[in-house]
């Protein structure tokens, strides 16, 4: 059974989403709270497996509530909003930054065409998370722990000119995504381009808040336009980011019956037909394969790839199906990740051997 802590400022909205999690046969909602403080003592006091946490409530947010109960009973959170405004979705990002593990619209009301969807999304959401072995942000736990950092004896390889740099994340991905973004120099010789999985309507919000730390400018592509290098490029809702003749873009209007858009598998597939060994695959935490057999074929064509270690993913449900398939050239977590992503674009000095699993 697993036990979920349902907190939202809202008496209707705390009762919409324990009535939907409580539909699962294997959820219990064990309390709910209305404010950031009664939410940090009923964990306290109850030990939830998972908590769904709202973002703007009175007397403490969910970004504070969420710090605050990382640092004291880390629990899996994932936070639940209803709105795209640009403000509460900077805050459900921050949350994440403190150690929120998952980021879900809120589900549509009954009789809206959504509703079953985005109610069988919360319930995927809460029935993963509950799984999850390591809550903490990974760049704080990466700061005290150094072996996590990329080493071993390099030796010399020669390496292509990179082009592109493409990453795909679900689950846990947005904040591995904004750390490494904001290692990048502003003078990266390469564009970036990210397709990370995330409820409609809130991609614009997480291009803006990538942009408020990343070390190159940040923003929604847009069809037609010419890659330009030291320019991160995010897949925007309901299109998947396609490269074509070695410098544009085209986004292609996804179909009910493809899986994921914007997907990952079409993106690699597309920077493997076209750049060939002058590419980078990155594939982050997350739910599900996508990705990964185009993983593997960015690696048959000559680009180096890469995918986060199990330790430090908070799904490794895509990094693994990549590992599965020997489709990645290293298998890092995200701090070492860095270091062989500016080694590369540097022309530095390499390992000549796939790393392993940390």
């Amino acid at each position: 059974m697993i036990k979920v802590l349902v907190v939202d400022d809202s008496p209707v909205a705390r009762e919409f989403v324990t009535n939907i999690l409580e539909s699962a046969p294997e959820i219990r909602v064990i309390g709910t709270a209305c404010d950031g403080e009664e939410a940090i003592k009923a964990v306290r006091e109850l030990r939830p497996d998972v908590v769904t946490m709202d973002v703007h409530m009175p007397k403490m947010d969910g970004f504070e509530a969420t710090r605050i109960i990382m640092e004291t009973n880390p629990v899996p959170i994932v936070i639940v909003t209803g709105s795209a405004d640009p403000r509460e979705v900077s805050l459900a990002f921050r949350a994440m930054e403190a150690g929120a593990v998952a980021f879900v619209a809120k589900a549509a009301g009954i009789g809206h065409p959504d509703h079953e969807k985005t109610a069988k999304e919360l319930i995927l959401n809460v029935r993963a998370m509950s799984g999850v072995r390591v809550v903490q942000r990974w760049h704080r736990s990466a700061r005290k722990d150094k072996s996590r950092t990329f080493s071993g004896q390099p030796v010399q390889r020669e390496t292509p000119a990179i082009g592109v740099v493409a990453i795909g994340a679900s689950t846990g991905g947005p904040v591995v995504i904004q750390r490494i973004l904001a290692s990048l120099p502003g003078d990266f010789p390469a564009a970036v381009l990210i397709v990370q999985h995330m409820a409609q309507g809130f991609t614009t919000g997480f291009a803006q808040w990538l942009g408020q730390s990343s070390g190159i400018p940040v923003k929604l592509a847009v069809d037609g336009e010419s890659l330009l290098p030291g320019y991160a490029y995010v897949a925007p809702d309901g299109f998947d980011l396609l490269v074509e003749n070695k410098g544009w873009i085209t986004l292609r209007k996804g179909g009910d019956n493809q899986g994921h858009c914007p997907s990952v598998s079409r993106l690699f597939r597309s920077v493997a037909e076209v750049y060939g060994a002058n590419a980078v695959g990155i594939l982050l935490t997350g739910m599900g394969v996508d990705g990964a057999q185009e993983l593997r074929l960015m690696k048959e064509r000559g680009a180096v790839t890469m995918a986060q270690d199990e330790k430090s993913s908070i799904v490794y449900g895509m990094p693994g199906a990549a590992d599965h398939l020997n489709a990645a050239s290293y298998i890092l977590p995200p701090d070492a990740i860095i270091d062989v992503l500016k080694k590369l674009v540097g022309k530095g000095q390499l390992p000549n051997h796939k790393q392993p699993k940390a």
